[in-house]
């Protein structure tokens, strides 16, 4: 049975030191929660920080002993590395990038080089207790570079990434200098996570705007492998928070709460110190409430609770005091010495106070400016047993997806938030609960369990999909019956496509000139009298006699319209018309003219429109305008689209390769067939083969051929050895 080896920033337990003596204290959070409670039968372990800095070995021993009692393995960050490594490149680089504030986002490269280092660390760590058969689970954006590390170590491992934050858009992600990097190290996974469809989307561009990495469905495919992206909405433990509202220590501060806040209507804020939750437009909201709805002043007092964090950040410290000067300037504005209409708490709070607020608190402000999930709301709407209770949303919380009955604002709209708060306490209680009882359902069923479970269930699955692709790599093993196949006959067909094959095809046609080591190539395996080479492809019959008319091989141009035997002169093999061209050119010339960086290929009976030097995002709009007007043109007639890597052809629908190549398998009972391609268009030669013939396509797209093959240095390596 393979173990859960789940790897984040810090363990679900925190080591503090008291008095020369090591305190071990549970973690509250909703991950740690979650997964500790994850109903499995594989044994979980915890890779992560334990929440002390420390380079004394013995007291580094002493906390490794005491955690491998509860299975978790520590990483000791040394103090030289830990600050650029969390305060550094996680908090003050991708944390405000990824959450909109670019304004904030600093780069240094010494503090990338300490994040380097730090998730190296990491990797090293967790190779010393992993195996390859383990689940491994990599947590957040401080590690988005050891998914990758992990797969260099252990290639057919099951790997997932979460990211609990939001992915920010291509032209936010474009602006980090090491871009390239943190996606090259998430796509180490099989399976990525993020909370909301909308990163979904954000990551797949990214990655395909930055990487060139194409999609369908939500499925990236790389050389050797499927990863997959998707969403997962995080939940809380439903069953805690519900249940903690009848606690006796829950009610002792309930009745302590009642006692002080006397008959006023309570307006609760909850959060920790960051920019990203909108504190100080929370207060701004507050006061325009007050002056817009002066009925309610004396009447409504809004609880704000700000637990710390990071305050070692600059912009952590600056937000702080413009949140203290705005409280003081609103109670001096409005308070009295019977009412101070915010009362405000800089502090952690313990879980039974933090349920009795929740219980007692008829409304709920929750208005980040982003947020990737934001749990707060959900455990409030949790502990409203009697449904009473009025929650107002950002839009911009990943919360917003599911708790569709709350009511949402957008958290730069201070009016909207304002008309909101007295919305909610104008609001009648049938309608009160009716909004929180639909969304008690939803939080209860998808609970922090249920996530990890589907992350998990899905991991499997995606994990599966990549071995059925490994399944047909074409491995040394094959490559090595390939080649005794290969010597042991005495008659020998081999077809061969050109771009993507023996090439690595560029933006222009006309760029991707054979190397000398395809030259080499050819020129071998021509001589050899027992071979029939035959060089199969799209390009028009000019470039290819150029190219290649030196040499004792037969040429299939133009997928099948012509063709070249025996070194003798270009034939037709179907007499075909051109004149629909005329027709059509016009309408190819208005999609370069509208896409800037895409150009026509025009062949004797085809035109091609390339795309590649295409920014995506517009080639993505393009593309299915292009196909609705073509599909329309070419109804009625003999003609057909043929969608390739980045490219759209049409021809005339009498030829394909798999037509041209049966031409050559028909000459006589050939003991050894090989044919090697790489697009779609080589599918039709794959399907035309017999079922003993070798077929590989390069790349891991599904494929009719037997084997898939990495790539074209692949390629040119195994057709080196057959010469």
């Amino acid at each position: 049975m393979p173990r859960l080896l789940i790897i984040s920033n810090r363990l679900p337990v925190s080591i503090t030191e008291e008095n020369g003596e090591l305190k071990l204290t549970p973690s509250a959070g909703g991950l740690a929660t979650g997964l500790n409670s994850l109903n499995t039968e594989n044994e979980v372990r915890w890779i992560g920080w334990p929440g002390i800095t420390t380079s004394k070995k013995e007291k580094q021993q002493i906390i490794t002993e005491k955690l491998e009692e509860l299975k978790m393995t520590p990483v000791f960050i040394p103090k030289d590395k830990f600050d650029g490594f969390y305060n550094g490149f996680s908090n003050s680089t991708l944390w405000p990038l990824f959450h909109y504030f670019q304004q904030y986002s600093d780069f240094y490269e010494h503090t990338w080089r300490d994040y380097q280092w730090v998730n190296y660390l990491f990797a090293e760590q967790l190779f010393k207790v992993a195996k390859e058969d383990d689940i491994f689970w990599v947590q957040d954006y401080h590690l988005m570079l050891v998914p990758q590390l992990i797969r260099q170590q252990y290639p057919l491992a099951s790997i997932g990434f979460f990211l609990h934050i939001p992915f920010p858009t291509f032209e936010l992600m474009r602006t980090m200098p090491r871009r390239r990097e943190l996606l090259n190290g998430v796509l180490g996974a099989d399976l990525i996570g993020f909370h909301t469809h909308d990163y979904v989307r954000h990551f797949i561009s990214a990655v395909r705007r930055i990487l060139g990495h194409e999609h369908h469905l939500g499925r990236i495919r790389l050389q050797d492998r499927v990863v997959e992206v998707d969403s997962f909405p995080m939940g809380i433990n439903y069953e805690k928070f519900a249940n903690a509202v009848n606690l006796p220590e829950t009610k002792v501060e309930l009745e302590r709460y009642e006692r002080e806040t006397g008959n006023f209507k309570i307006i609760l804020s909850i959060d920790r110190l960051d920019y990203s939750k909108g504190l100080t437009q929370r207060v701004r909201a507050f006061n325009l409430f007050l002056k817009k709805y002066p009925q309610y002043r004396g009447k409504v007092v809004m609880i704000m609770i700000v637990v710390p964090s990071r305050d070692t950040i600059k912009h952590y410290n600056q937000l702080k005091e413009e949140l203290d000067k705005r409280v003081g300037s609103l109670n001096s504005k409005y308070g009295d010495i019977t009412w101070t209409p915010v009362r405000y708490y800089y502090r952690s709070i313990s879980f039974p106070r933090l349920i009795a607020w929740y219980k007692m608190a008829p409304v709920a402000l929750v208005t980040p400016f982003r947020d990737g999930m934001n749990l707060v709301s959900k455990e409030y709407v949790a502990t409203k047993d009697d449904g009473k209770g009025v929650l107002i949303l950002s839009e911009m919380a990943g919360a917003s997806k599911e708790l569709i009955s709350a009511l949402q604002v957008n958290p730069n709209n201070l009016h909207h938030i304002a008309d909101s708060i007295y919305r909610a306490l104008e609001m009648d209680e049938e309608e009160q609960i009716e909004r929180n009882r639909a969304m008690q359902k939803v939080i209860e069923r998808n609970n922090v369990n249920r996530w990890a479970t589907t992350f998990l269930t899905n991991l499997k699955e995606v994990r599966s999909k990549s071995l059925n692709i490994l399944g047909n790599h074409f491995n040394t093993e094959k490559e090595t019956k390939l080649v005794k196949a290969y010597k042991k006959s005495k008659s020998r067909l081999i077809l061969l496509d050109y771009d993507g094959t023996l090439v690595n095809f560029r933006s222009n046609p006309n760029s991707a000139r054979p190397t000398k080591t395809v030259f080499n190539i050819i020129d071998n395996l021509s001589k050899n009298e027992l071979n029939r080479v035959v060089l199969i492809s799209g390009r028009d019959k000019e470039i290819l006699e150029k190219w290649f008319g030196e040499y004792p091989i037969d040429i299939i141009a133009e997928h099948g319209a012509w063709h070249r035997k025996n070194g003798n002169d270009w034939s037709q093999i179907k007499k075909l018309n051109a004149d629909w061209k005329k027709t059509i050119s016009p309408i190819f010339q208005q999609f370069v003219d509208r896409t800037p960086g895409s150009f026509i290929e025009e062949k004797n009976y085809s035109l091609a429109w390339h795309f590649r030097k295409t920014d995506p995002g517009l080639a993505e709009i393009r593309k299915p305008e292009f196909l609705e007007q073509l599909s329309h043109v070419i109804t009625g007639k003999s003609l057909q689209i043929m969608e390739g890597n980045k490219v759209l052809e049409v021809k005339n629908d009498q030829i394909n390769k798999g037509k041209a190549a049966q031409k050559w398998l028909k000459e006589k009972d050939w003991q050894f067939v090989l044919a090697i391609g790489d697009d779609y268009t080589d599918e039709d030669t794959f399907k035309v083969l017999p079922p003993e013939a070798y077929s590989l396509k390069v790349g891991f797209s599904e494929t009719a051929a037997r084997y898939n093959i990495n790539s074209v240095e692949q390629v040119l390596s195994l057709l080196a050895k057959l010469t």
